[in-house]
Formats: C-alpha cells, sequence, structure tokens
C-alpha cells in the first residue's frame, strides 16, 4: 500500500507513540519495584494503557488509510471512533482502579512506606522528558493533518504529565519529609485526571459515530466559500458529518440556469477545490441546482 505524505506523518506520530510508552513501561515497572509508590503504579498503569491505546492507534491509521472500496464507499476512517471509543473504556477502568486503590491505603491504619526515592524520581524525569519530546512532534503532526486519532492521543499524553509530576512531587515528600499519604492523594488526584479523559475521549468518539457535523467554525468557513465564489447565486442544503479524521460535505450551489453545461461544471468544480485547499482532510460533493429568479447569494 502506497502512502501519502499526510498519512506518513500520522504513522510517524504513531509509531514514535509506540516506542515511548513501551520505553515508559519498562521504566516505571522498574521504578515500581523500586520504591513501592502507588503514584508511580499510577503513572504506570497509565503508560501500559497509552502503550495499548497506540498500538490500536497505529491498526486503526493503518486500516483507516485503506481507500474506498464496494462495501466501504466512503472510505474506512470510521475505525478511527471505534478505537477512540475502546481507548475510553480502558483508561475509565483504569482510573477506577487506581481510585479504590488510592482510598484504601488512605483508610488504611498503616502507612505503606516508600524507598528508594531518587530512583523513582530520576526514572520520572526522563519519562517526563520523554514525553515533553512525543508531544510536541504529536502537536506538529496533528497541526498538519488534522488527524483526531493523533491529536487525542496528545492530548491523552499531556495528561500524563500532570501524574508524572504528582509521582515526583510525592516521592520527595516522602525522601525529604516522611510523608507517604501524599502518595495516594496524588493517585487518588491522577485517577480523576484518567476520568475526565475518557468521558471526553468517549464523548468524541460517539459524536463521530453519530455522524454529529462538522465544527461550527469549518461549516461558517465552506459557508463563507460558497457564499463569495463567483458565478454561484445561491446555496443550500449545506450537510456535513465527520468520521475519523475526515469531514464528509454535502452542498447544493444555485446556479443561473442558462449557463452551458460545462461552464456550470466549472463552477462547481473550482468551488470544490478551493473548499478542498481550505479543509485538506475534507470529502466534497457539490450538487448544482437551477437558481430561482428570487434566490439571495446569502442562503444557507
Amino acid at each position: 500500500m502506497v502512502f501519502d505524505a499526510q498519512t506518513r506523518m500520522k504513522l510517524s506520530a504513531g509509531a514514535a507513540s509506540v516506542l515511548v510508552a513501551g520505553l515508559l513501561v519498562g521504566l516505571k515497572l522498574w521504578a515500581l519495584g523500586q520504591t513501592g509508590a502507588l503514584s508511580i503504579a499510577a503513572s504506570l498503569a497509565d503508560s501500559a494503557m497509552d502503550l495499548l491505546m497506540s498500538l490500536g492507534a497505529m491498526g486503526a491509521l493503518f486500516y483507516a488509510a485503506k481507500p474506498a472500496d464496494d462495501d466501504h464507499n466512503f472510505g474506512h476512517t470510521s475505525v478511527e471512533d471505534l478505537t477512540a471509543l475502546a481507548q475510553a473504556v480502558l483508561v475509565g477502568v483504569s482510573g477506577v482502579l487506581i481510585g479504590w486503590t488510592a482510598i484504601w491505603r488512605l483508610i488504611a491504619p498503616s502507612e505503606t512506606a516508600l524507598r528508594a526515592e531518587n530512583a523513582g524520581i530520576a526514572v520520572m524525569v526522563i519519562s517526563m522528558l520523554l514525553t515533553v519530546a512525543l508531544v510536541w512532534w504529536q502537536g506538529r503532526v496533528a497541526r498538519r493533518t488534522a488527524s483526531r486519532v493523533v491529536a487525542a492521543d496528545r492530548l491523552h499524553y499531556l495528561g500524563d504529565l500532570l501524574p508524572a509530576c504528582g509521582a515526583i512531587l510525592s516521592l520527595i515528600a516522602s525522601s525529604w519529609f516522611g510523608i507517604g499519604q501524599v502518595d495516594s492523594i496524588v493517585a487518588l488526584a491522577a485517577a480523576a485526571v484518567l476520568g475526565v479523559g475518557a468521558l471526553r475521549i468517549f464523548k468524541g468518539a460517539w459524536d463521530a459515530l453519530m455522524d454529529r457535523q462538522a465544527p461550527p467554525e469549518v461549516i461558517e468557513g465552506i459557508a463563507t466559500l460558497a457564499r463569495n465564489w463567483p458565478g454561484v447565486r445561491g446555496f443550500h442544503d449545506l450537510k456535513t458529518r465527520t468520521a475519523g479524521s475526515r469531514i464528509f460535505v454535502n452542498l447544493h450551489i444555485e446556479l443561473d440556469g442558462d449557463l452551458p453545461l460545462r461552464e456550470a461544471h466549472d463552477i462547481g468544480a473550482g468551488l470544490r477545490r478551493t473548499i478542498l485547499l481550505a479543509y485538506p482532510q475534507a470529502d466534497v460533493i457539490i450538487h448544482k441546482d437551477v437558481a430561482r429568479p428570487e434566490t439571495s447569494p446569502h442562503a444557507l
């Protein structure tokens, strides 16, 4: 399969995500064994979820890149939303388990002592540096490709930075002040972050699977192009839906009924090319109707 430049960029972001998540899982497993810190366990669980989600995202990006066929006339991009839905469930379950364990430690009669805090701090600092580098690259790819999967993955890794900072703070509190309960409090906060992130991812994927329209600014941008395009007297039935990183657009434009067929076609084709230049992730179908005498160029 030959991939275009945008697909290659998305796959590079996915590969980087898998590599970083794998490294973080290995580092945090070692750190957890050395320190016994629940906050590191929370961060480890989050990285393990990251690894699973990154692998799923890679598979989804490969599948979504398949061209349309007889069974899938509009392509395969909805697999990105299905993957995001599964990711949301995994993140939510992880947050519940970590939160429950944190609460149990807070109400336990004896405090679990941490150990080897300096080693844990070193691992968490390294993990943060790796995460920052990954987030930078994902942000660049997301801006260039408008990929929902890459953007969502980036947001999740941004969210990882808070639990990592919390783990470092809890280890410092234990090492310098002998306060171990900070570890459970930080883990509880991390669980809350995971829960909020899971709900956000779930809602975005659900909306896309239910054919939710494109963002208002995209719809208004397309309407403005149609409204000001030479030869277009008006337009109506501007409908959009999202599927993965794709936006499907249907638009009826109203033209002078006396125009030659070739000229009418050129007007529609020119408008379509302009919309695609403004929104490369779009799939645009333009219908041409005969304008009524009273049609306004500002019709919707």
